[in-house]
């Protein structure tokens, strides 16, 4: 619940938790109980982060949803695409030549 600035003719200015759905609705004076009207003391604090703190939330962000690759080329280079690589003359699952030790199934 947000904190809303309210002013007491005779007690002078205090702050209360209300519920959003309240936001233009009078308050009681807790010193008095007199009906106080909502008034705004300060600015709203939207943008007020340093611009540092501010980076880094919109990376922290922006890395939770979508993450960047770590890779410095694009999508269809040879090296990782596949295409630069060539296919086995046969269809066979092992090797025995490059790996001696692995039995196919």
């Amino acid at each position: 619940m947000p904190v809303y600035d309210y002013s007491c003719e005779d007690c002078g200015t205090f702050t209360a938790l209300r519920p959003m759905s309240a936001f233009d609705a009078p308050c009681g004076c807790p010193g008095c109980g007199a009906e106080a009207p909502r008034v705004f003391l300060t600015a709203p604090a939207i943008a007020g982060m340093d611009p540092a703190r501010r980076i880094a939330a919109a990376t922290n962000e922006r890395s939770s949803n979508a993450p960047r690759s770590s890779k410095s080329h694009g999508p269809g280079c040879g090296c990782c695409s596949g295409r630069g690589l060539k296919a086995p003359s046969s269809a066979a699952k092992s090797f025995p030549s490059a790996r001696p030790w692995m039995i196919s199934h």
